[in-house]
């Protein structure tokens, strides 16, 4: 059986005892890109490998692509396999902020063919409440993996062309994943320009995850989310963000309510508001 979506601890501590699993530890602060990698030193699951959203998880910024653009699969394959990671073997990711780092790398794995990825649910908080102990200090050198990134899934993603012609003539709903304060355009060091994509709905990613940092249940995701996508299917929707990270926690949401084919705008706001002559919305 493999976990294409979220698995719980007890699932993982069963994987982990038959070597059955690889683990990747995902952790990051936006406010301090060095803090994730040094709590993972502090501890982290035995096993688990790190990877970083900027260096790992992300190609190289330009200043009108977003904070975070989509790397290059060949890139982001040679760095899986230098981790370890073979064809197949089923990969769990978790990070300690309800799963926005760990659906990135679900999601960039999903994007090259590799279905066999799950994020844990709640996170190292989940893991550590069950009682279990954590690892100190750097792995050893990883034995390289021969994972091979099979062609990317141009479907799964739209560019800012499509979306701006989607602002005059509809043909499917942008949502995006931020805060309602910086949906609207409430002030915010993230945005040096405030506000959001003209026409877009807000469904701020956290409102996936029950009080426990634990998703919601698939019939409760199910409902939550027909209700943002209104008479629209999943496919007629894209997810954005403020850089294309935690609109991939809601397009993990959709799976797990068993909501199918939302897409993914890599670039979002960031990249959205590197062209001044690209539309603003407020309010």
């Amino acid at each position: 059986m493999s976990f294409t979506t979220l698995i719980a601890v007890d699932d993982l501590k069963q994987l982990i005892e038959r070597g059955e699993v690889m683990l990747f530890d995902c952790r990051f602060d936006l406010t301090a890109p060095d803090a994730g990698a040094a709590a993972y030193r502090d501890g982290h699951i035995a096993g688990a490998r790190y990877l970083h959203l900027d260096a790992d998880l992300s190609g190289p910024a330009t200043g009108r692509n977003g904070r975070h653009p989509l790397p290059d699969p060949r890139d982001f394959a040679a760095t899986m396999r230098a981790a370890g990671l073979r064809a197949g073997q089923q990969v769990v990711a978790y990070d300690d902020g309800g799963g926005p780092y760990a659906a990135r790398l679900w999601w960039l794995l999903r994007w090259v063919g590799h279905a066999a990825v799950a994020v844990l649910d709640g996170g190292l908080q989940a893991w550590a409440a069950g009682g279990n102990n954590l690892e100190e200090g750097e792995p050893g050198a990883a034995v390289p993996g021969d994972f091979v990134a099979r062609a990317q899934d141009a479907a799964a993603t739209v560019d800012a062309a499509a979306v701006r012609a989607n602002i005059d003539a509809p043909a499917f709903l942008v949502v995006d994943a931020r805060t309602p304060e910086r949906f609207r355009g409430d002030p915010n060091p993230m945005d040096p320009v405030a506000g959001h994509i003209p026409g877009a709905g807000n469904r701020f990613f956290k409102d996936n995850l029950d009080a426990d940092g634990r998703f919601k249940s698939s019939d409760r995701l199910a409902g939550e989310w027909r209700a943002v996508l209104g008479r629209g299917e999943p496919s007629a929707a894209v997810m954005q963000c403020g850089s294309g990270v935690t609109a991939c926690h809601n397009l993990l949401a959709l799976e797990v309510a068993g909501l199918h084919g939302a897409r993914l705008y890599p670039g979002s706001w960031s990249e959205w508001i590197a062209d001044p002559e690209r539309p603003v919305a407020r309010g």
